[in-house]
């Protein structure tokens, strides 16, 4: 027969276990329920194993896409994610991608929606496979017809809009807005928002994005065929790089404005080359892509409730400003 402690046995025993309990919390930051950095909420390599891949329409040495895979990196290596980053600028080849990925057994997607309708069977797939899928960069007005379960990016007509506001501002007359991309919804949106807010003319100049110096030679040829063009708004900010020299060439006295922003063209802002950039943060989109599907998986979250879009742009980066991301912009983050 066991016989009980007496009862001022058990109670030294109780305080001391407490006065252990309450120096533990104070001095060393131990948890009675846990140690330290268990579960979801430590942050940091928590993702155990998860695999998610990305899949953009961007080509190779796109410094763009560049961008938005260095975001996508980071929140990997912060969730603990493997990350795999694939892209393609034909239509069918990124859907092949996406493909590639349910049969690989992701356990997240995200991709880009350039041309929507050849995403819509893929993301069926990957849906119908239990795999989560969100959207960024472009497709803002497709993402939830497609059935992607978030989006981040920039609304581009949002965006033209206020470049032709911009415009009229400058009390420009004539804008040529160059589209490096036939058939890519969001540089369309783009040149379509700024014909609608914009005063003066518009006419959009379609260049083969793919060929740097018939991107010239094309702005060039239209700028010494139209001298009342005054405003060339590019697409991307390498495209703007060749309106410069295309100014140049042609001895227009037309302007240079774009979309999206990278190293060099900060410096040609800088410099008065360029009048300003519109930023959409495609590192942003990058690292929010992929950390949603983190949050998803780990603690069940969606940004904008499923319905509405997190928007990571327009932003305005002028002369007046430039400084302020010029740091990030040579760091290879903006």
């Amino acid at each position: 027969m066991n016989t009980p402690p007496p009862p001022h046995t058990s109670a030294r025993r109780l305080r001391a276990a407490a006065l252990v309990s309450v120096l533990c919390l104070l001095v060393s930051g131990c948890s009675v329920l846990g140690a330290a950095g268990d579960g979801p909420e430590a942050g940091g390599g928590t993702g155990g194993g998860m695999k998610v891949t990305l899949v953009t329409h961007g080509g190779k040495g796109d410094a763009f896409w560049d961008l938005v895979r260095r975001g996508a990196e980071a929140a990997a290596a912060k969730d603990g994610v493997d990350l795999t980053y694939a892209g393609d600028s034909d239509p069918a080849a990124q859907a092949d991608l996406v493909r590639d990925a349910v049969r690989d057994g992701a356990d997240g997607i995200a991709v880009t929606l350039a041309k929507p309708a050849a995403m819509r069977g893929p993301v069926a797939q990957a849906r119908a496979a239990g795999i989560p899928v969100v959207g960024l960069n472009s497709g803002i007005d497709a993402w939830r017809p497609t059935g992607l379960l978030e989006y981040f990016g920039q609304d581009e007509s949002v965006a033209g809009r206020a470049v032709g506001d911009k415009l009229d501002g400058l009390k420009a007359k004539h804008a040529l807005c160059v589209v490096h991309e036939r058939g890519n919804v969001a540089l369309e949106a783009r040149c379509a928002g700024v014909r609608m807010a914009f005063g003066g003319d518009t006419d959009n100049l379609y260049v083969d994005g793919t060929d740097p110096d018939a991107v010239t030679a094309t702005i060039a040829s239209r700028l010494r065929q139209d001298s009342s063009i005054d405003e060339v708004v590019t697409n991307g900010a390498q495209f703007a790089l060749s309106a410069v020299e295309a100014v140049r060439q042609s001895g227009s006295r037309a302007k240079v404005a774009t979309f999206d922003l990278n190293k060099d063209l900060v410096e040609a802002v800088k410099d008065g080359e360029v009048q300003f950039a519109v930023d959409q943060q495609p590192y942003l989109q990058g690292y929010l892509a992929v950390d949603a599907l983190w949050l998803y998986r780990t603690n069940g979250n969606v940004s904008g409730g499923g319905t509405a879009p997190v928007l990571t742009g327009p932003a305005f980066v002028t002369r007046s400003n430039v400084s302020a991301v010029a740091r990030f912009a040579a760091a290879g983050t903006r």
